[in-house]
């Protein structure tokens, strides 16, 4: 990678607060470089550019690290494995499954898992409809998978009873929270201030009603 890419990981990083070892530096660098690599052949990401991908993949991924606690997390149209992979390079405690039902893009998951040596994660090619589990995830994030009232519809079964959704939305879909039933409680929404991105980034955590701790 080129030292601007290097130079915005370290700088964008501090700007969020996030404090890294040697070796999560070196397996989010790797995981720029793959992504860069694969991108060129099977069209992974609209970002081309490797420095690009810096702040829009791997910097936006970890702004929301701080809200994930796991000790299971869910990623739901995970797409090339974000914000999953670089939340459980973050947080080498946390169990990350990645769901996604594209062929390529889970091909690309397991490829970086082996590469980077992700004993934490585990990929999963399903539609998220066809998809069961016997212990529900604590918590269950999304990037870019749907609206705000299919996410959660769509999940419900995976969470468990005090579980946690977490959705990363543009300002523009601020009235998806609208849509939501009453069953389902918004308790929080979140600016993220994505270092390198002008663009308006938010976190929104939700829980069933009720269940507000």
């Amino acid at each position: 990678m080129t030292p601007e890419c290097e130079r915005r990981l370290d700088s964008g990083l501090t700007q969020l607060g996030i404090e890294i070892d040697a070796q999560a530096r070196d397996r989010l660098l790797a995981l720029l470089a793959l992504l860069h690599k694969w991108n060129r052949a099977y069209n992974l990401t609209a970002v081309r550019s490797a420095e690009e991908m810096v702040t829009r993949h791997l910097l936006d991924s970890a702004s929301v690290a701080p809200f994930v606690r796991g000790p299971r997390l869910l990623d739901v149209g995970s797409g090339p494995g974000l914000p999953g992979l670089v939340l459980a390079i973050l947080e080498p405690q946390l169990a990350v499954t990645l769901l996604d039902s594209n062929g390529k893009k889970v091909r690309f998951q397991r490829q970086a898992v082996l590469e980077l040596g992700l004993e934490n994660v585990t990929p999963v090619q399903s539609r998220v409809e066809e998809y069961t589990v016997s212990i529900p995830f604590e918590q269950i994030i999304s990037r870019a998978f749907a609206s705000l009232a299919d996410f959660v519809a769509l999940t419900e079964p995976l969470l468990a009873a005090d579980g946690e959704w977490l959705a990363m939305k543009s300002r523009a879909a601020e009235q998806e929270s609208q849509a939501l039933p009453d069953s389902i409680a918004l308790i929080e929404r979140r600016e993220l201030h994505v270092p390198g991105d002008e663009a308006n980034r938010q976190l929104l955590r939700l829980r069933r009603a009720g269940k507000i701790f």
